[in-house]
């Protein structure tokens, strides 16, 4: 779904990314991740059902294999702010003992959620646990979060598009863009 679907009925307030800004971001981001990881095995866990987009992109810009598995940990329901409180809706089938461990995400804004999640993968005995995200709200953040890889920071805005949603609708919208606020107010 383009852009043009939704900003006929005025959904959007404005497009922040392009798809091609977005998948030149992403080919940016795995030339860094392919140096900083030579030589040692990665494991993406990418965090559903957001990062399916990210992660599908940047897993496919890499020039290398990697293993995936996904997590599924929730802290919205179908409102725009977080709720600070962590469920793991899907655990990962992969044992992260010894392995070095790349969490893919969509989006960070107040870090409450990522803080949990990074806590609970460590307590596992990984060799080592980074973060991509494509978009950060600086503004948003409650958690220092330390991510190794920020597609773009953003301001505190509510966005959809490439993996985000509200209440699961524009997802697969192909930019991203600020969700104008009388779609959920």
């Amino acid at each position: 779904m383009d852009q043009m679907h939704v900003e006929g009925d005025l959904d959007l307030d404005q497009t922040l990314y392009s798809e091609a800004e977005i998948v030149t971001r992403l080919k940016e981001m795995a030339t860094q991740i392919e140096s900083d990881y030579e030589g040692k095995d990665l494991l993406l866990v990418g965090v559903l059902k957001g990062a399916v987009m990210v992660m599908a992109d940047l897993a496919r810009s890499l020039d290398r294999h990697v293993e995936m598995d996904w997590m599924a940990v929730s802290s919205y329901g179908s409102g725009t702010q977080s709720s600070g409180v962590v469920r793991i809706l899907k655990d990962l089938d992969t044992d992260l003992s010894g392995r070095h461990v790349l969490i893919v995400e969509d989006i960070i804004d107040t870090g409450l959620t990522l803080s949990w999640l990074i806590t609970n993968l460590r307590s596992r005995g990984p060799a080592s646990v980074e973060i991509a995200t494509l978009l950060r709200k600086p503004e948003a953040q409650r958690m220092d979060v330390d991510v190794k890889y920020v597609g773009f920071d953003i301001p505190n805005a509510f966005v959809v598009g490439y993996g985000l949603d509200y209440d699961e609708r524009y997802r697969n919208l192909r930019c991203i863009g600020t969700l104008s606020p009388h779609v959920y107010s």
